[in-house]
């Protein structure tokens, strides 16, 4: 496929890109799966088979064909990458009490609390049994400090929850963290095991770690302009959360202090239905466009950080998903 013929804002075709592999890795999913107890099996086809776009394990495959090609523990890694998300995703419903995950019903929704817990729990040992099987100390140096990242940045946002005077700089702390650095592992492994230089596997996970931000900047901003059917959640979810996400503390910072107070209230008390409210005084402070802004900046960060590859169709995909990621309305 040509470089020239896929278009910024066509993710299929990217992942075309990659579509053999995807399927290979798809089915090592599949596989691992595969357990005595009935409750794992049916919750871990639910939630892996429940939509999502793939995209940190289409990650670590577009850079490994980057930079030389695709072997069979680059799949392993996929598919690890793949299972640490979704074991997020579970004690991220979990905690948030979520009972819509992209369109559907969540896992604690459909088998409770419990049993999400237990199965995100299953995930992540499964995923590191799965590691352990490439032999390479330095993967699972990335990967164990990668999960170690995620923990904090869950108990850092679980305590910026319904606390108003929470600052971008801790916000963009919480991200980094809980979100980005698993896209940045993904990017990173990619260049580990085609044995890279620093440089390059350095500026890999820089351009993940960017592109990280990218995304959940965008996520934040969706929340407040995207619809129910697009988003796969309920709209305001993030307030009723009493999450303290970008739009919320740049549009307290440049509200009245009338409209200040009435985020403030929403966010320390979880206030969904001031979710109208809340949008007027997002909307007039320009806090979406602010965080587009931002977003914008990081996607930028990450295709910089992309000129350590030679040039290649699979390098013009990683600069495509970068802008796809702050042009995109799912």
């Amino acid at each position: 496929m040509a470089s020239q013929n896929i278009s910024p804002i066509d993710f299929d075709s990217i992942k075309n890109l990659t579509a053999i592999e995807a399927k290979a890795v798809d089915q090592l999913i599949i596989n691992e799966l595969s357990s005595d107890v009935i409750l794992i099996n049916q919750m871990g086809h639910y939630i892996v088979g429940n939509g999502g776009k793939r995209l940190r394990p289409m990650l670590l495959l577009l850079a490994a064909k980057a930079l030389g090609g695709v072997n069979d523990n680059h799949l392993i890694l996929a598919a690890v990458i793949e299972f640490i998300h979704t074991a997020t995703l579970l004690h991220d419903d979990v905690v948030d009490e979520s009972d819509l995950r992209r369109g559907k019903e969540s896992a604690n929704a459909v088998w409770g609390n419990a049993a999400s817990v237990l199965v995100g729990d299953y995930l992540y040992s499964s995923a590191f049994e799965m590691m352990v099987r490439t032999g390479n100390m330095r993967v699972m140096e990335i990967l164990s400090k990668t999960t170690t990242a995620i923990a904090e940045g869950e108990v850092l946002q679980l305590l910026n929850c319904n606390n108003p005077e929470t600052t971008e700089a801790k916000y963009l702390e919480v991200i980094a963290r809980k979100t980005a650095i698993l896209f940045s592992a993904a990017t990173r492994l990619g260049a580990v095991l085609a044995d890279t230089s620093a440089e390059v596997e350095e500026n890999l996970a820089e351009y993940g770690q960017q592109l990280g931000v990218a995304f959940q900047l965008i996520d934040d901003a969706l929340d407040y302009k995207a619809t129910k059917e697009e988003l796969g959640k309920n709209l305001g979810d993030d307030l009723a959360e009493g999450k303290p996400t970008l739009p919320l503390i740049y549009a307290i910072q440049n509200g009245t202090p009338e409209e200040a107070a009435i985020i403030v209230d929403a966010i320390r008390n979880g206030k969904r239905e001031a979710f109208n409210e809340v949008y007027a005084v997002v909307k007039r402070t320009q806090a979406i466009a602010y965080t587009e802004q931002r977003a914008e900046d990081a996607a930028q960060k990450a295709i910089d950080a992309l000129g350590v590859l030679p040039d290649s169709d699979y390098k013009t995909a990683l600069t495509l998903l970068a802008k796809f990621s702050v042009q995109r309305s799912y």
